[in-house]
This record gives structure tokens, C-alpha cells and sequence, in this order.
């Protein structure tokens, strides 16, 4: 394996803001592995994730990403990582095909290569019978599902994940954590956000915490429990690092 995301002193100070984001962040993620990014909120997991996926610029330091830099190379990065949001990105008067159609031609996918591709992620993810009903209609769980599929159709390198099985019921959760492991057989190297942490320490191969704009730890899940005293899961480690304090903000 080797590193496919390469971040060095990475930091964000947005404008008029008191304090960084995140500060001077160094992480090296490794090709095939699916990486959970954990904190609390406000910890600077959206901003690190904007940051590589291109949508806000650092303040200082650098990042690779399959050994191109976005600061010369945004385009071809672009077309190697797929992005899904905790929030659906889906047309609700369009139906669950015709929106991922849309969504792969966007990819540059072409004719029957697109439409395979559709046909193939909604029968693996029980949507077939649903294909030609309006987004609209669909219940929590089947969005999401769609929002994931609109997010791997052009079959990325890399994929950043925001809270990918949120407010989802176990039988959807479950088809999305399945489908997003068999990705991964195939070579996809999946970045994770979630506040699920019994779901994290489940899937992911290894770990960062994030609080404050830096890393408070990383390594595998059943390290970070070994290393703090009388933990007995991940989130046990998570408040013994993070504390207790409420992270209310507007």
C-alpha cells in the first residue's frame, strides 16, 4: 500500500473567525483503506473534507491526492474522488434513474456504460422496482441510498463520505455499509465522516480523531481502545479525549 492522500500542515482560518478550523494538520492515508475522520462538532472534519475535496481553499499547507496536487492538478483530481453529502443532492421531481443518469453523464459517463452502471448500483441496493418512481416519494433511507449511488457512478479512486447512513433505518443502513465494503474490495479508498461510533469502530480500518482543529489520535480502532485505560469501545476513547463539554454553537 502506499499513501493516496498526502496532507501536510494543513490549516484553515476562515475570515473574521478568532480562531483556525484547523491548524498545521499533518495525516498520510493509505491506498484501499477506509478511514474514519471523528470529532466533535465543530472539530474541523467538514473543513478538512471541503478543503480536499476542492470546494474551499487552505489558508496555508498542502495536499496530494493520488500523488497530484490540487494546487496544480484540481481538474484530474476531480475526476478520480466522488463526494456524497449528509445532505441529499438529489432532484425531488425527478425520478431515482433519471436523476442518476443526469448525475453520471455530469461524470462524463457515456450511453450504455451509464446506463449498466445505473441499472447495476440500484439492483444491488433494492432499488430496481423504484428505479422509475419521482425522488419525491422515497423515504429517508432510500435516498440516501440513492445519494450514495450518485456519488460512485463513475467508480472513483477516492470517496468522501458525510454521515453516509444518518437518519436511516438498520435495513438501509446495513444494504449502505454492505455496498460501501464490496467498494472497497474493488479498490476504493473511502474517507468517513460519522457521529455513529459504534457503526465506525465496526467499518472503518483506521481512525483519526479530530477536536480543535487537530488530531488528538489515529491508528485502528482496537489500538485506540487499548491505549486508554478501562475503555471498552470507541466511544469511551472519543470522551476521554474530547471530554464531555456540550459543543453547542450557531
Amino acid at each position: 500500500m502506499y499513501p493516496i492522500i498526502e496532507i501536510t500542515a494543513l490549516s484553515k482560518k476562515y475570515k473574521d473567525a478568532e480562531m483556525y478550523s484547523l491548524q498545521n494538520l499533518t495525516l498520510s492515508i493509505n491506498e484501499g483503506e477506509i478511514y474514519g475522520l471523528l470529532g466533535p462538532n465543530g472539530a474541523g472534519k467538514t473543513t478538512l473534507i471541503s478543503m480536499l475535496c476542492g470546494l474551499i481553499k487552505p489558508t496555508s499547507g498542502s495536499f496530494t491526492i493520488h500523488q497530484l496536487s490540487y494546487a496544480s492538478n484540481a481538474f484530474e483530481i476531480k475526476k478520480i474522488i466522488g463526494v456524497v453529502p449528509q445532505e441529499y443532492a438529489l432532484y425531488p421531481t425527478l425520478t431515482a434513474r433519471e436523476n442518476l443518469l443526469y448525475f453520471g453523464s455530469m461524470y462524463g459517463l457515456k450511453s450504455k456504460n451509464l446506463k449498466d452502471a445505473v441499472t447495476d448500483s440500484l439492483k444491488l441496493l433494492g432499488l430496481m422496482k423504484f428505479a422509475d418512481k419521482k425522488i419525491e416519494t422515497f423515504s429517508g433511507g432510500m435516498k440516501r441510498r440513492v445519494n450514495l449511488i450518485a456519488g460512485i457512478l463513475h467508480q472513483p479512486k477516492v470517496l468522501f463520505l458525510d454521515e453516509p447512513t444518518v437518519g436511516v433505518d438498520v435495513q438501509s443502513k446495513n444494504a449502505i455499509i454492505d455496498y460501501l465494503k464490496l467498494l472497497n474490495t474493488k479498490g476504493t479508498t473511502i474517507i468517513y465522516t460519522s457521529h455513529h461510533l459504534s457503526e465506525a469502530q465496526d467499518f472503518c480500518s483506521n481512525i483519526a480523531i479530530l477536536d480543535r482543529g487537530q488530531i488528538y489520535a489515529q491508528g485502528t480502532p482496537s489500538r485506540l481502545i487499548s491505549e486508554v485505560p478501562d475503555a471498552r469501545n470507541l466511544e469511551d476513547v472519543f470522551i476521554s479525549l474530547t471530554g464531555k463539554e456540550l459543543r453547542d454553537d450557531i
